[in-house]
């Protein structure tokens, strides 16, 4: 009878070491999992009430008692309400699929990098729901954005974000799925519309107009002119195509 009483005792601890073991293999998956399901752990990033969704990688948050912009670290959707780009096709899309996936949400979860701001005073983050998705993440697998904006220090999912985009063109889905698109420097509407990009130059219309103007967090008007230091990475709210042109419309030179 003790014979059987010991064996009963150690098929006991044996299950219960494997279930442990099971559970935590479990734990871990849901953690690292890059399915279509993605979620992550975010009990160590931190939470901010939701204000609003401005576009597909910009939203607004309470930050401090305040509220802030927020722009989405290393991705880029096309424009959905441009001054002079008007709205790029896939960019209404990238922004309902971002309030889709925030809509329902009173906080989003912010990843800082190295730097949390830009030369505009927006916060840089990465971004992710309640229940663990990333924004960013989800975008990209749906081809609603490209990787864009890759500036050190703020590095840190480079190559996680383009492990994903890659994916998606090879799908062509979105975004990829319209031949020369996308481009180095953003997205080229006039694939849909048959019109050549040098010829609109040509023609002397609005894209012969390179000078970006852009409005920081603060409301201060900047314009950057080709050949400046932060003309690529300026995304412009007009464009204009003269320095003269800018000024009369309340803008001011960039320093560099």
């Amino acid at each position: 009878m003790k014979k059987w009483i010991f064996i009963l005792f150690t098929l006991t601890i044996i299950s219960g070491c494997s279930l442990s073991n099971v559970k935590e293999e479990a734990t871990v998956k849901t953690v690292e999992s890059n399915d279509d399901n993605s979620s992550y752990d975010i009990s160590s990033f931190k939470e901010f009430p939701l204000v609003s969704v401005v576009d597909g990688d910009t939203i607004k948050i309470l930050y401090n008692g305040s509220t802030e912009l927020v722009r989405f670290l290393l991705v880029d959707t096309p424009e959905t309400n441009h001054p002079t780009l008007g709205q790029q096709p896939y960019g209404e899309e990238a922004k309902e699929y971002t309030k889709k996936l925030l809509e329902d949400q009173e906080s989003v979860y912010l990843e800082f990098d190295v730097s949390y701001r830009d030369k505009y005073n927006r916060l840089l983050a990465y971004i992710y729901t309640e229940d663990g998705k990333n924004v960013q993440e989800e975008l990209l697998k749906n081809g609603l954005a490209r990787v864009a904006y890759i500036y050190e220090p703020n590095t840190k999912h480079v190559d996680w974000f383009e492990s994903v985009q890659k994916n998606a063109q090879k799908q062509a889905i979105g975004i990829w799925s319209i031949e020369n698109y996308v481009t180095d420097r953003g997205y080229d509407k006039s694939v849909f519309d048959g019109t050549d990009s040098e010829a609109k130059n040509n023609n002397g219309n609005d894209s012969a107009c390179l000078i970006k103007g852009n409005i920081n967090s603060k409301g201060d008007k900047i314009y950057h002119s080709p050949g400046q230091q932060n003309y690529e990475s300026t995304k412009p709210e007009e464009m204009f195509c003269t320095a003269e042109e800018a000024e009369t419309a309340g803008f001011k030179a960039a320093p560099r």
